[in-house]
Protein backbone atom coordinates (compact mmCIF):
# COMPACT_ATOMS: atom_id res chain seq x y z
CA UNK A 1 0.00 0.00 0.00
CA UNK A 2 1.31 3.45 -0.89
CA UNK A 3 1.73 5.96 1.94
CA UNK A 4 1.51 9.71 1.37
CA UNK A 5 2.95 12.16 3.89
CA UNK A 6 3.36 15.91 4.27
CA UNK A 7 5.02 18.12 6.84
CA UNK A 8 6.05 21.74 7.25
CA UNK A 9 8.63 22.55 9.95
CA UNK A 10 10.26 25.82 10.92
CA UNK A 11 9.72 29.48 10.25
CA UNK A 12 10.86 31.98 7.71
CA UNK A 13 13.19 31.28 4.82
CA UNK A 14 14.88 28.33 6.57
CA UNK A 15 11.63 26.36 7.00
CA UNK A 16 11.18 22.98 5.34
CA UNK A 17 8.22 21.56 3.45
CA UNK A 18 8.50 17.88 2.59
CA UNK A 19 6.04 15.62 0.75
CA UNK A 20 6.63 11.88 0.73
CA UNK A 21 5.36 8.95 -1.30
CA UNK A 22 6.42 5.55 0.02
CA UNK A 23 5.53 2.33 -1.73
CA UNK A 24 6.63 -1.08 -2.85
CA UNK A 25 9.39 -1.26 -5.43
CA UNK A 26 7.25 -3.50 -7.61
CA UNK A 27 4.30 -1.10 -7.85
CA UNK A 28 3.32 2.30 -9.22
CA UNK A 29 5.79 4.12 -6.97
CA UNK A 30 8.61 2.36 -8.81
CA UNK A 31 7.33 3.66 -12.15
CA UNK A 32 7.09 7.21 -10.78
CA UNK A 33 10.50 6.92 -9.07
CA UNK A 34 12.34 5.73 -12.17
CA UNK A 35 10.53 8.17 -14.46
CA UNK A 36 11.43 11.12 -12.22
CA UNK A 37 15.06 10.00 -11.97
CA UNK A 38 15.34 9.61 -15.73
CA UNK A 39 13.75 12.95 -16.64
CA UNK A 40 15.58 15.83 -14.96
CA UNK A 41 14.77 19.34 -16.14
CA UNK A 42 16.48 22.71 -15.82
CA UNK A 43 16.79 23.63 -12.14
CA UNK A 44 15.37 20.30 -10.96
CA UNK A 45 17.71 17.32 -10.79
CA UNK A 46 16.24 14.34 -8.91
CA UNK A 47 18.91 12.14 -7.36
CA UNK A 48 19.29 9.13 -5.06
CA UNK A 49 19.71 10.41 -1.51
CA UNK A 50 22.76 9.26 0.43
CA UNK A 51 23.57 9.13 4.12
CA UNK A 52 27.25 9.54 3.27
CA UNK A 53 28.93 9.58 -0.12
CA UNK A 54 28.45 6.15 -1.59
CA UNK A 55 25.95 4.98 1.07
CA UNK A 56 22.40 5.27 -0.23
CA UNK A 57 19.48 5.88 2.10
CA UNK A 58 17.37 2.74 2.62
CA UNK A 59 14.68 2.55 1.49
CA UNK A 60 16.15 3.97 -1.69
CA UNK A 61 15.01 7.59 -1.66
CA UNK A 62 14.64 9.95 -4.59
CA UNK A 63 15.27 13.58 -3.61
CA UNK A 64 13.23 15.93 -5.80
CA UNK A 65 13.66 19.66 -5.29
CA UNK A 66 10.41 21.65 -5.55
CA UNK A 67 12.08 25.06 -5.90
CA UNK A 68 14.08 25.86 -9.01
CA UNK A 69 17.70 26.39 -8.04
CA UNK A 70 18.30 30.16 -8.19
CA UNK A 71 21.87 30.67 -6.93
CA UNK A 72 25.02 28.87 -5.86
CA UNK A 73 24.00 29.27 -2.20
CA UNK A 74 20.52 27.92 -2.87
CA UNK A 75 22.10 24.90 -4.61
CA UNK A 76 24.46 24.33 -1.66
CA UNK A 77 21.59 24.42 0.84
CA UNK A 78 19.33 22.22 -1.28
CA UNK A 79 21.87 19.57 -2.23
CA UNK A 80 23.82 19.91 1.01
CA UNK A 81 21.91 20.68 4.21
CA UNK A 82 18.41 19.77 2.97
CA UNK A 83 19.68 16.56 1.36
CA UNK A 84 21.54 15.57 4.56
CA UNK A 85 18.48 16.46 6.66
CA UNK A 86 16.24 14.33 4.47
CA UNK A 87 18.67 11.40 4.66
CA UNK A 88 18.91 11.70 8.45
CA UNK A 89 15.11 11.92 8.72
CA UNK A 90 14.54 8.80 6.63
CA UNK A 91 17.10 6.81 8.58
CA UNK A 92 15.63 8.07 11.88
CA UNK A 93 12.23 6.81 10.67
CA UNK A 94 13.80 3.40 10.04
CA UNK A 95 15.54 3.43 13.43
CA UNK A 96 12.23 4.27 15.16
CA UNK A 97 10.29 1.62 13.23
CA UNK A 98 8.13 4.13 11.36
CA UNK A 99 9.50 2.33 8.31
CA UNK A 100 10.30 -1.26 9.24
CA UNK A 101 13.98 -2.04 8.64
CA UNK A 102 13.04 -5.48 7.31
CA UNK A 103 10.75 -3.87 4.72
CA UNK A 104 13.18 -1.11 3.63
CA UNK A 105 14.90 -3.11 0.85
CA UNK A 106 11.57 -3.64 -0.92
CA UNK A 107 10.39 -0.04 -0.69
CA UNK A 108 11.03 3.14 -2.63
CA UNK A 109 10.55 6.67 -1.33
CA UNK A 110 9.99 9.84 -3.33
CA UNK A 111 10.61 12.98 -1.31
CA UNK A 112 9.67 16.36 -2.75
CA UNK A 113 11.62 18.99 -0.81
CA UNK A 114 11.11 22.75 -0.68
CA UNK A 115 14.10 24.93 0.10
CA UNK A 116 13.37 28.64 -0.09
CA UNK A 117 15.79 30.44 -2.43
CA UNK A 118 16.23 32.99 0.39
CA UNK A 119 17.28 30.36 2.97
CA UNK A 120 20.56 31.15 4.74
CA UNK A 121 21.16 29.05 7.85
CA UNK A 122 22.38 25.59 6.89
CA UNK A 123 21.98 24.26 10.44
CA UNK A 124 18.29 25.23 10.51
CA UNK A 125 17.76 23.97 6.96
CA UNK A 126 19.28 20.61 8.00
CA UNK A 127 17.28 20.29 11.23
CA UNK A 128 14.00 21.44 9.68
CA UNK A 129 14.32 18.99 6.77
CA UNK A 130 15.26 16.13 9.10
CA UNK A 131 12.20 16.78 11.27
CA UNK A 132 9.86 17.45 8.34
CA UNK A 133 10.91 14.18 6.68
CA UNK A 134 10.36 12.18 9.88
CA UNK A 135 6.98 13.83 10.46
CA UNK A 136 5.87 13.26 6.85
CA UNK A 137 6.75 9.56 7.07
CA UNK A 138 4.92 9.27 10.41
CA UNK A 139 1.87 10.96 8.88
CA UNK A 140 1.97 8.58 5.92
CA UNK A 141 2.15 5.54 8.16
CA UNK A 142 -0.72 6.79 10.33
CA UNK A 143 -2.87 7.94 7.41
CA UNK A 144 -2.93 11.55 8.64
CA UNK A 145 -4.46 13.92 8.33
CA UNK A 146 -7.71 12.12 8.98
CA UNK A 147 -10.67 13.34 6.92
CA UNK A 148 -12.27 14.80 10.06
CA UNK A 149 -9.16 16.88 10.76
CA UNK A 150 -9.16 18.29 7.24
CA UNK A 151 -12.89 18.99 7.42
CA UNK A 152 -12.48 20.81 10.73
CA UNK A 153 -9.77 23.05 9.29
CA UNK A 154 -11.71 24.04 6.18
CA UNK A 155 -13.25 27.18 7.74
CA UNK A 156 -9.87 28.82 8.47
CA UNK A 157 -7.39 27.67 5.84
CA UNK A 158 -3.84 28.85 6.37
CA UNK A 159 -0.26 28.11 5.47
CA UNK A 160 3.15 29.74 5.81
CA UNK A 161 2.17 32.45 3.32
CA UNK A 162 -1.55 33.02 3.94
CA UNK A 163 -4.19 32.93 6.66
CA UNK A 164 -7.93 33.32 6.01
CA UNK A 165 -8.66 34.12 9.65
Amino acid sequence: MTQFGESFVGEGADAAHVNTVLGESSGPVETAWVTALATPRAGHVPFVATVTSGTAVRPFTLFVNKATIESDRHAELTWGAAHAGLAAGVMEAVAEGVVAAADAPGLLLIAAVWVNPEAENEGRVFENNKEATLRALRAGKEGRPFVGEALSARHAPSNAYFSAS
